[in-house]
Parts: structure tokens; sequence; C-alpha cells
């Protein structure tokens, strides 16, 4: 009888995943941008520009066309930007599936990449095709209207903020901390 334990296979653990990972972030991206576009898609047929519908006291769906970018920032210029945000997004995009496939095995930060890609070209293929992205998620507080945005939007910024964690997270375990401390008896 062996009474050794077993050896840890460090090659193992630090070899690159099968290509199936990477597919798998890809089509978390893909997911994202059909969502997106469907979402939209549904908007552009249900309203007219500057329509809506008030959903519940602080909830409306609207439809709005936002040329510029986060907050409507350089809406009122004259069209430069519709170009140059969507080369912005399809690089930002090319970086992201490079950093997806050198580091698919690493869950959440490629889960925040797959999410701020799906974004990120959801709201490219709105520039090309339309000049400007439909928003229409309209959330308030009395008079005030906190900017309206899109499935998009949200994935990003869902993205960004599982990235924040990841990256906490990673400062974290090089210090040897954990985030969360283990309870007494644990």
């Amino acid at each position: 009888m062996n009474t050794t334990a077993p050896s840890l296979d460090t090659d193992a653990l630090t070899a690159r995943p099968p290509a199936w990972v990477w597919w798998a972030w890809v089509a978390l991206s893909a997911a994202v941008v059909a969502v997106d576009q469907w979402t939209k898609w549904l908007i552009l047929n249900a309203f007219v520009w500057g329509g809506g519908q008030n959903v519940a006291s602080f909830f409306n769906l609207i439809r709005v066309h936002n040329t510029g970018v986060a907050f409507s920032f350089l809406a009122s210029n004259e069209g430069w930007q519709r170009w140059f945000f969507s080369g912005l997004g399809v690089l930002a995009c090319g970086v992201m599936g490079w950093l997806l496939k050198s580091n698919s095995k690493e869950k959440l930060f490629s889960f925040s990449l797959a999410m701020i890609m799906g974004g990120a070209i959801g709201n490219v293929v709105d520039r090309l095709r339309l000049g400007y992205v439909v928003d229409f998620l309209d959330f308030h507080w009395e008079m005030w209207h906190f900017p309206a945005f899109n499935a998009a939007d949200s994935a990003i910024t869902l993205g960004a903020i599982c990235l924040m964690v990841d990256e906490l997270m990673k400062a974290y375990r090089r210090k040897g901390q954990t985030l969360i401390e283990p309870g007494p008896g644990a």
C-alpha cells in the first residue's frame, strides 16, 4: 500500500487552458451583443425618437439617440466622434480579445473582459449602423433623471466593477491577505 501523498502537478496548473475556454468567453460577449441589439430593436420598433412609457414611479422606457459617449459627452460635435469612437471600440475589442486569449483561465478577469467587450461591440454596431447609440433605460427620482443608458452600457459597467474587484483580490493575494478574513473557529 502506498502511503505517500500524491504530488502536485504544477505544470498542469500553469498549462494553457483548452481552446474551448476562450470560445466560451467569446460566446458570452456574443450573448451580450445579442441581448443588447435585441432590446434596442424592440425600443426602435416600439417608440418614436423622444417617446417612451412610464413603467414605475422611478423608471421609464424611453428612446433617445446618443451621438456622443458616456453621459452624452461630445454629443453636440460635428460627427467626427462617430468614427473616432467606433475605431477606438474596435481597437479596444481587439486588445480585450487578445487579453482573453492570454488569460482565459482567470475566471473573474475573463468574465469582466467578456462583458466589457460585448457591451463595446453592441455600441459600436449602433454607431456604425445608425450613427448614434440607442439608449432607453431612464431611472429617475422626482425631477432628477440619471442619464439614459442601455444593455451594452450595463454590461460595460458590470464588467468594469468586476475588473476592479478582480484587481483588488489580486492585490490582497500579493500581500498574503484575503478580502474576507475567516471567522472565529474557522
